[in-house]
């Protein structure tokens, strides 16, 4: 067997050289890694390197597995074959420069011949899958992909790297032969069809000639081919390519905390909300603009870009990613430089800050910075940057994120920009103004009077808890299902259900107030805080084992976003408490659902399905009454908001960009009898959305109002 020695460098000279190209490369790398680092380090302090087993296992599954990437089957695969190729090729690439340039004796026994054949096999996936990357780019030129120079630099470039190592294979072949070439099959093949081709030109006779000429350019070609790839590696800092780094590096930084909850603000320590700086963003929420490959798949599950709106998910973490780079020095000069004067202030007074000696108040950190960036004249994030429209548009749905494979966080980023607007400076859209002081004033979006919450209890027989009274199940009403006339009706429905089924639950009337979702959303975290600190301590006064909510909102803001002030529940969906009822036979519908009338489509409430993972339990409820459920073409974790979330409910929509409509004209295209959904916001969306498409039926039901009628 020919040593791996003979196969790299059986004609190559002075290829020693090719260390010194490499140190020259890995300097330009190493620089431009700083850069990135520089500009992470603005941002501010968070841990994202918690339960390291846990994300060490996300981390192989997304990573070497490609779970997340292989979600779109034909890009997926596409990646898969280059990501693979070159792990493979990398590997190799190890192997032999272990064995060949350092003298350690890796290859033993057969383990060349296999990693030989692997290396072909391998090498040959990244090159179909780098094919398949430009016919898609451009060629088919899906909407969603964004051609650069980059892009064609990037993929050109590797491409060659690849079909270059291959040619040298068949050089080497076709010159000095090789008796184990079988075991290099796609360098056979060229190796051949040299061959074929000196023949068939007359040149075998001229063996000695050939076989010299053939040298000549597999020297040629292998120091051209290695610096390529040398040059490919520096450059990877500067281009597309490093998300090679930053994407794996990115799933492993995951957030592995509650999908429904946002960051929580220390209102009593702060006195700067939101952010409208690149600095005032997390480290972690830079660091994902690095991470994204602008793969467009954000864009393409965004309802707000579908509808036409300015908001695209891909072009925020982009332009965050520009502004980073240009501004990014900038920053970290002033920062630098307001640091060590406020530290020599600090220090001229005798420390005397809350933080002891030498400490820096943040209030006159961020107003020195404000002060000194001011008179350079930045461009702002916030306006020059990112459009005021483009931060109202985003209804939160989390569809972006569900489908981003390499968990780019977009929906704080716009949280973070909205706070600012809202709590620094006053600005926001005038309906959500008005719904923010109806919420502070009387606990309520409408402005109605806080008695008239409990109203509804006078049609319904419920049992209305007292103070220190112990229940099986809090029923939650909420806002929706206290004051809203067509929401009421969900409340009755639920009502009657759980009491068909003997359920041991109450409920606490009056004294509930809004969870504040709707608030938080639309960046007043402190009004949100003002209003979850006074449900925890209502709360605080009845025992109970499970709080039931049949809305999405209130489900995840007392679920996910409570513990964050102290209120820790067990919180369920009405939708899981009565499919387990049916399956439990507690409840006994008096005649399932037949013929046209079994026909429903059911719509996947963002908070309830891709928040919270609730998607089987409303279609296990509706297939027990005899429905018989018409999937739409985007349902559960693909499912298209209704338009209603992150405060988008209260805020005005213009008639040619209703995300309701749109949802509506797909709901209609599966030919249903009723539209079911489980979320009061999404019902009184696809009511208006019907009515904008020209639908007079009221097709509209909640999944409890369905099951209450199958009771009878």
């Amino acid at each position: 067997m020919q040593s791996p020695t003979r196969e790299v460098y059986f004609n190559i000279t002075g290829h020693l050289w090719l260390y010194l190209f490499v140190a020259i490369g890995a300097a330009v790398f190493l620089y431009g890694l700083y850069r990135h680092w520089r500009g992470w380090s603005l941002g501010r302090p968070e841990v994202r390197w918690d339960r390291p087993w846990e994300r060490l296992k996300a981390l192989l599954a997304d990573t070497l597995l490609h779970l997340t990437v292989l979600k779109e089957a034909y890009p997926g695969v596409m990646h898969l074959f280059i990501f693979w190729g070159f792990l493979v090729l990398a590997f190799g690439t190890a192997v032999v420069m272990l064995q060949a340039d350092l003298g350690l004796q890796v290859l033993y026994g057969s383990f060349y011949l296999w990693l030989s054949l692997a290396l072909d096999l391998f090498g040959l996936l990244a090159v179909i899958g780098i094919l398949i990357a430009l016919f898609r780019r451009y060629v088919q030129r899906p909407s969603r992909l964004d051609n650069t120079p980059d892009d064609a630099v990037v993929l050109v470039g590797l491409l060659v790297v690849l079909v270059s190592g291959f040619f040298l294979e068949g050089l080497r072949m076709a010159a000095a032969g090789d008796p184990w070439a079988l075991w290099s099959p796609v360098g056979l093949v060229l190796a051949r069809l040299a061959g074929a081709a000196l023949d068939g030109a007359g040149l075998a006779p001229v063996a000695a000639t050939v076989a010299s000429g053939l040298k000549a350019w597999h020297a040629g070609l292998w120091w051209g081919h290695m610096l390529l790839a040398v040059g490919l590696v520096a450059y990877m800092p500067y281009s597309k390519l490093f998300h090679v780094l930053a994407s794996p590096a990115n799933q492993f930084m995951r957030n592995l905390g509650r999908k429904g909850a946002l960051s929580l603000v220390d209102i009593e320590n702060t006195e700067t909300f939101g952010a409208s700086r690149l600095d005032e963003f997390s480290w972690k929420d830079l660091f994902d603009t690095d991470a994204c490959t602008r793969c467009g798949r954000c864009q393409d599950q965004c309802p707000a870009n579908a509808v036409g709106k300015t908001l695209s998910p891909k072009d925020v973490i982009q332009k965050m990613k520009k502004a980073l780079a240009a501004q990014g020095p900038v920053l970290a000069r002033v920062k630098a430089e307001v640091r060590k004067k406020l530290l020599g202030e600090a220090a001229a007074e005798g420390g005397g800050t809350a933080g002891g000696a030498g400490a820096i108040d943040p209030v006159r950190e961020y107003e020195a910075m404000e002060e000194a960036l001011a008179e350079l004249e930045l461009p702002s994030l916030i306006d020059d940057i990112i459009t005021e429209d483009v931060l109202w548009a985003c209804t939160t749905c989390r569809s972006c994120e569900e489908q981003c494979p390499v968990y780019v966080e977009l929906i704080r980023k716009i949280v973070e920009m909205r706070r600012y607007l809202v709590l620094m400076e006053s600005r926001m859209p005038t309906e959500a103004g008005r719904t923010l002081r109806n919420l502070q004033n009387n606990g309520n979006p409408w402005g109605l009077a806080r008695t008239q919450r409990g109203e509804w209890l006078q049609s319904v027989d419920v049992r209305v808890l007292q103070e220190g009274e112990e229940v099986e199940y809090l029923l939650w009403v909420g806002c929706f299902g206290a004051f809203d006339d067509r929401s009421k009706a969900v409340t009755e429905a639920t009502v009657k259900v759980f009491k068909a089924a003997g359920l041991d639950f109450g409920v606490i009337g009056e004294a509930e107030t809004c969870c504040g979702d709707s608030a938080r959303r639309l960046g007043n975290e402190y009004l949100y805080q003002m209003l979850a600190m006074e449900n925890i301590e209502t709360l605080s006064a009845y025992k109970f084992k499970k709080i039931v909510t049949f809305c999405p909102h209130c489900l995840n803001a007392l679920k996910n976003e409570y513990p964050q002030l102290g209120g820790s529940y067990e919180v369920v969906h009405h939708s899981e408490v009565i499919a387990e009822l049916l399956a439990a036979g507690r409840l006994e519908p008096a005649a399932a659902l037949t013929g046209a009338q079994a026909r429903v489509t059911y719509h996947d409430p963002c908070y309830l399905a891709r928040y919270n993972g609730v998607f089987d339990a409303p279609r296990r409820a509706l297939a027990a009454i005899g429905a018989q459920v018409v999937e739409m073409a985007r349902h559960g974790r693909t499912s298209f908001c209704c338009g209603a979330g992150g405060g988008r409910m209260w805020l005005e929509e213009e008639a040619a960009h209703k995300v309701n409509a749109r949802r509506a004209e797909q709901a209609l295209e599966t030919k249903p009898e009723t539209i079911v959904t489980a979320c009061p916001y999404c019902l009184q969306m696809f009511d208006d959305g019907l009515k904008a498409v020209g639908e007079e039926r009221e097709m509209t039901q909640d999944l409890a109002e369905m099951v209450a009628k199958a009771l009878g």
